[in-house]
């Protein structure tokens, strides 16, 4: 395995776990670093973090933000952050063939019966005539970077149909959406608490589901270095556990509405820290509420869609032909579905 330049060595928490009690992670007493994007697809992490998850499994935890998900891949290889939520890009699997990474879990997922993402276009290709994704043949798609989520969505919903759209690579989200309400691209796909709110301002237009063209898309994965996965099992066994609680109280109050509408209310404010913050939480709260989606229970990850990501991936010429599921996915910490 390669090595590659850590922050402070890491301490296992073998006592503190076998008593059921909390302790810190790290012995030089430095936080480890979450990466995470501000989307409210990301919400395991901050609920854990606010809510005291993280203390909870024995982590005092800093959270780092990133725009896109390789500047986090690159991040989590360097070592200058341990855990990461994001989708499967070109750049994390061609650092995982490396040595650097492993993915070991499943975030958020495209569930049958909950609201999802969106395929959307600009009002000036809508108003031209595309208002349906199978229409997406030749036009102008927006994306972070080849490889990345948006890429795999646009190539599937359009091929479903037998088209191949434009790839326009922007870095960014903020400036895809830019892009998009100016008319620059044509097209985008992305979670419903962006799509609904671009779409009623009237610039922009929802045009189809993701879920209908990608059943069971494994949208986002939770990984962290080869290095922690190999040798810091307690580690990345406490992150996953007080992660898995903020997913757990999320699905429960967010997506499966159990706790009532004051309960969604707190979340929804606690969230607002991080997702919509340049709006004040009675025009944010909409957003957020309309946006939720089902996060993976316990990190549980879908290793079918996982392979059908690698595959398309292999035939766009994207990532080398010879990495294999083995050679970025750890699946012992966490429950495989489709496998």
């Amino acid at each position: 395995m390669t090595t590659f330049n850590r922050r402070q060595t890491l301490a296992l928490m073998g006592a503190a776990a076998a008593s059921g009690l909390a302790a810190p992670a790290i012995a030089s007493g430095k936080k480890p670093v979450v990466g995470a994007m501000s989307l409210a697809s990301h919400s395991g992490s901050f609920l854990a973090v606010e809510r005291g998850y993280f203390k909870d499994a024995g982590l005092d935890v800093e959270l780092k933000f990133f725009e896109a998900a390789q500047p986090m891949a690159v991040a989590i290889a360097s070592g200058d952050v341990d855990f990461g939520v994001t989708a499967i890009s070109g750049g994390l699997l061609s650092l995982a063939q490396k040595g650097a990474v492993k993915v070991i879990g499943g975030a958020l997922s495209e569930e049958k019966g909950i609201d999802g993402q969106k395929i959307l276009a600009s009002d000036v290709a809508f108003q031209a005539g595309l208002t349906a994704p199978e229409g997406l043949d030749g036009k102008r798609f927006g994306m972070t970077t080849a490889g990345s989520s948006f890429h795999y969505m646009g190539a599937k919903v359009a091929a479903a149909s037998g088209g191949t759209p434009q790839f326009v690579p922007l870095q960014k989200v903020g400036a895809v959406i830019g892009a998009l309400k100016s008319g620059q691209i044509d097209a985008w796909s992305i979670v419903p608490h962006i799509a609904k709110p671009l779409a009623a301002s009237g610039e922009v237009h929802i045009i189809g589901d993701v879920a209908d063209y990608i059943p069971d898309y494994q949208v986002t994965t939770v990984f962290t270095s080869s290095k922690n996965a190999s040798d810091e099992r307690a580690l990345v066994e406490s992150f996953l556990k007080g992660f898995g609680m903020g997913v757990a109280d999320y699905n429960a109050t967010m997506v499966d509405k159990q706790n009532g509408e004051e309960a969604i209310n707190e979340m929804v404010a606690l969230i607002h820290k991080y997702v919509y913050t340049d709006r004040p939480l009675d025009k944010a709260a909409p957003s957020i509420i309309a946006g939720s989606m089902r996060l993976n229970k316990d990190a549980a990850i879908n290793v079918a869609s996982i392979a059908d990501q690698l595959a398309w991936m292999q035939g766009e010429g994207l990532v080398d032909a010879d990495i294999t599921l083995e050679t970025f996915l750890d699946t012992s910490y966490v429950e495989t579905i489709g496998a």
